[in-house]
């Protein structure tokens, strides 16, 4: 059911034309295109579609990477990447002798074995005639091909584990595929949350330790055990590592580990530094241990996993053709940046007028979820100009909704605003306070509206306690938790009891 489905805070999309330029600027795609061009109109590769040594050093000087070692694996991280994708096709050496036997009647290659050829592949001309959704996808191909390479066990760990008689000892290989990979996008998701949740700041990296000890230390150990540490420290060194693979992607900036730090971890397997914390070092030497963040471009990749996983990650926008109920409901579950951005965008829709009139009539209702909808209704309205201003003096008298609109005339010093009948400025307290509940619980700004209610007029739970609201009872006994005078609690509690006798 879709209530069920894991649901993240809404995130800030770029455009997907400005994505697709992210893309195509990414250093492992953008070397991935410029070798599907270099290879054509074909190219002989070796067994298993890979360049020959002459061709690797050829492609790196093409790319100007250079000839020596790091070039070349360079070079053959990107043709993986073109052949994976579909920019470069690889016909293999048994499809070569067949069209050579074809053209030659009998099948005979003059005794030498076929080679495979490379030539540019279909996926290239999207890359420059398609549409940015079609380079996008593109991306998202090589981003799923590279993520799956960082969670694959290490080369040489594979190769210290064959045999005398060229056998593989899996059992050897300390390497659970889906326990891995389930780790992996553990930490992107952790990302993802943290820069849709953070968004004013989503610029800010995030440090390893922290990255790693969220995934290992339980929620409910106050100070991690010597194991927990050395398994923090074996999960900072395996995240450098698929780290330093993903972000040629675009996926995420990062600043690796000082290598320094990664000669020097101690006898039991740990950084020195993090031995006291599982948040890592002091501040000043946070960078050492390695920092990382999602790209704009990155967001988009682990959005559109998180959407085949099942799992709900809304966009800004998403709620821009949907009607003011849809609206009201989910703007309270939102951070206030994506919040605001949400309701501006589903303005920009609509006229003053029209907008006003369709949030107005959906903020009403007497239902548990009423009160919130009504503030989300007031703060979405604060965006909105005067051309609103007909539509907000039609519910002055309404008593859901006569109470806001008076502050939203007042907040714009509009004439001729009709003073509020007591009944209707209780009412509103008592919506006011739901809804803050709804949305904080006992916050310490909720405490500070209390007491200041009932400096004001002594005799508030006199009457409040009559007042003609679903939440009533709710909203005093809050008041009597929060008050920090014990007289005014007690006041409040006894408040709370004649408003249920009275239900």
């Amino acid at each position: 059911m879709p209530g069920d489905r894991p649901t993240m805070p809404p995130v800030r999309l770029r455009s997907e034309a400005e994505l697709a330029r992210d893309a195509l600027t990414a250093p492992l795609l953008a070397r991935a295109v410029r070798l599907a061009r270099w290879a054509g109109p074909s190219r002989p590769v070796a067994a298993g579609g890979v360049l020959t040594e002459p061709d690797l050093r050829a492609a790196a000087e093409h790319l100007g990477l250079g000839a020596d070692e790091e070039g070349p694996g360079y070079v053959a991280e990107a043709w993986q990447l073109a052949v994976d994708t579909g920019l470069i096709e690889v016909r293999e050496p048994a499809e070569e002798a067949a069209v050579g036997q074809e053209a030659d009647g009998d099948g005979d290659a003059g005794g030498e074995e076929t080679t495979g050829v490379a030539t540019p592949g279909q996926e290239l001309r999207l890359i420059t005639e398609g549409s940015p959704r079609d380079v996008l996808d593109i991306w998202l191909g090589g981003f799923e091909t590279v993520l799956a390479d960082a969670a694959a066990p290490d080369l040489a760990e594979i190769v210290d584990q064959i045999g005398e008689d060229g056998e593989l000892d899996l059992d050897g290989i300390d390497w659970n595929p889906e326990e891995e990979a389930d780790f992996l996008d553990g930490v992107l998701g952790n990302l993802y949350l943290l820069t849709a949740l953070d968004e004013q700041d989503s610029g800010r990296a995030v440090p390893l330790p922290a990255l790693a000890a969220a995934m290992i230390v339980p929620d409910d150990m106050e100070e991690p055990t010597d194991d927990i540490l050395e398994e923090i420290s074996e999960a900072m060194v395996r995240l450098d590592d698929q780290f330093r693979m993903l972000e040629p992607t675009g996926l995420v900036e990062y600043q690796p580990v000082d290598e320094a730090l990664i000669e020097e971890v101690d006898g039991e397997g740990r950084f020195p530094e993090t031995a006291e914390s599982p948040h890592g070092p002091d501040e000043e030497d946070v960078s050492r241990y390695g920092m990382v963040r999602l790209t704009p471009l990155g967001v988009f990749g682990v959005r559109t996993r998180m959407l085949d996983a099942g799992i709900d990650a809304p966009a800004v926008g998403d709620l821009s053709d949907k009607g003011a109920e849809v609206l009201l409901d989910a703007l309270p579950g939102h951070p206030e940046p994506a919040a605001r951005a949400e309701a501006e965008q589903w303005l920009a829709r609509r006229t003053p007028d029209e907008a006003a009139r369709e949030l107005l009539a959906a903020a009403r209702g007497d239902d548990t979820g009423a009160p919130l909808r009504r503030l989300a209704c007031q703060q979405t309205l604060s965006l909105v100009g005067a051309a609103a201003e007909p539509a907000l003096r039609e519910v002055l008298d309404d008593r859901h909704l006569g109470g806001l609109a008076r502050v939203w005339l007042a907040e714009r010093a509009m004439p001729d605003i009709p003073e509020p009948s007591e009944e209707m400025v209780f009412w509103l307290t008592v919506d006011t306070i739901a809804a803050q509940l709804a949305a904080d619980g006992d916050s310490a700004e909720l405490r500070d509206l209390v007491r200041g209610l009932v400096e004001q007029s002594g005799s508030f739970f006199d009457s409040a306690w009559r007042v003609d609201h679903p939440a009533t009872a709710e909203v005093l006994e809050a008041m009597g938790r929060l008050h920090p005078d014990k007289k005014a609690a007690k006041q409040a509690r006894k408040a709370a009891f004649k408003a249920r006798s009275r239900a």
